[in-house]
């Protein structure tokens, strides 16, 4: 009879122990992630969407980066991922612009984490700067190995110019108040903001955490369809 005590107790313990874990893991909306209003669109089928809302000149977005890259690295095949340039004013749109010419140039991969380097780190590029003077960017675009004449070409591009001014609606769609944020399944948008620590530093492994969380709940959703 002692030992089924005993086992009972443990059994109770570790019981009481998992709804605990289940409670802390259960997010609240308007709390630890925002809802969509309305929803966005997204593709049809199983693939759950996921959307980084960035801007270059964010130093919070450029704190990301590393987390987030780690993230993609072991994320599910199921999810689609993609980065959204955001954009709160036209003053904005330069660096989109950025953004979508090293697109055209197929260039993502190697000049994608140089540009936050070069605002972040190094200081080579300033967002303030580029305001008025592109020059700078153009230049340093060089010094990256690119050819300088196919990125102003592309930047300068109609469908460029025509993705940058778009940025401003897509933002506001999606109900983007800051960045870095991501948006999974055009239902659900989350922050790093929403899990900060003690220190009112961001706990990076928690945030990304509810990320998968927020995939979890879209998941099951289309499932429901």
């Amino acid at each position: 009879m002692r030992m089924t005590k005993h086992l009972w107790r443990f059994v109770g313990a570790m019981a009481m122990l998992l709804l605990g874990t289940t409670a802390q893991a259960q997010l609240s909306a308007g709390k630890d992630y925002q809802l969509i209003t309305p929803p966005q669109p997204v593709p049809p089928g199983k693939t759950v969407e996921v959307i980084e809302f960035f801007w270059y000149g964010c130093p919070h977005c450029s704190h990301l980066q590393p987390s987030l890259h780690a993230w993609l690295k072991k994320k599910p095949a199921d999810i689609a991922f993609r980065s959204q340039p955001a954009a709160f004013s036209e003053d904005w749109t330069q660096l989109a612009r950025t953004y979508y010419a090293i697109e055209t140039l197929g260039a993502l991969d190697k000049l994608h984490p140089e540009v936050f380097a070069a605002i972040h780190k190094t200081k080579k590029l300033d967002p303030k700067v580029l305001i008025k003077d592109l020059k700078p960017l153009f230049a340093w675009v060089g010094t990256q190995g690119q050819d300088v004449k196919k990125f102003t070409d592309a930047y300068n591009s109609f469908s460029v110019v025509s993705k940058a001014n778009r940025t401003m609606d897509t933002t506001s769609a999606y109900g983007v108040s800051g960045t870095p944020s991501i948006a999974i399944d055009g239902r659900f948008l989350i922050a790093p903001h929403m899990v900060p620590t003690k220190a009112n530093a961001v706990d990076y492994e928690r945030f990304f955490k509810n990320v998968d969380e927020l995939i979890a709940m879209a998941r099951a959703n289309r499932k429901g369809k």
